[in-house]
């Protein structure tokens, strides 16, 4: 059953994020839907932070189960980037907009190491996980640096 509703979960995530800067009428909803997204995604990878800094004992099933969720957010509050979405309740920085070609780039690095998270989990090898986490989060931190204000 649990299978059945990540996969359903995945299906919807990805028409989600294909029409998602369709569905937004105003810039608000979109900076709504992609700090939603974040917080799920981050509220996971915490999760699983825990494991890869010994904080809690690694357990190959959670792992796996939180990494396929941060995977599958990673692929949705890229759309709500759109045109009027800099301002307002945001941290973005203006550099997200100016240097979109490299935030489009470390998106896609982020959606493909968070795969290559969700691998390492199921693969059940701690220290394959931890260096999965250590290259995932490396991602987020580089596109934070470089495109989140405080």
């Amino acid at each position: 059953m649990k299978k059945i509703m990540l996969a359903v979960l995945a299906i919807s995530a990805t028409t989600i994020s294909l029409s998602a800067s369709a569905q937004f009428a105003k810039p608000e909803d979109a900076i709504k839907y992609r700090k939603a997204a974040f917080t799920v995604g981050g509220a996971h990878f915490g999760r699983l932070g825990a494991m890869a800094q010994g904080r809690v004992p690694f357990d190959s099933k959670v792992a796996t189960d939180n990494a396929e969720i941060v995977a599958t957010m990673a692929k949705l509050p890229w759309a709500a980037f759109g045109e009027g979405t800099d301002t307002g309740d945001t941290r973005a920085k203006s550099e997200i907009w100016t240097q979109n070609a490299k935030f489009r780039e470390n998106s896609e690095k982020f959606q493909a190491e968070s795969a290559k998270l969700v691998a390492a989990a199921k693969g059940g090898r701690e220290d394959a996980f931890k260096s999965a986490f250590n290259a995932t989060a490396a991602t987020c931190k580089t596109c934070h640096d470089d495109f989140r204000g405080k």
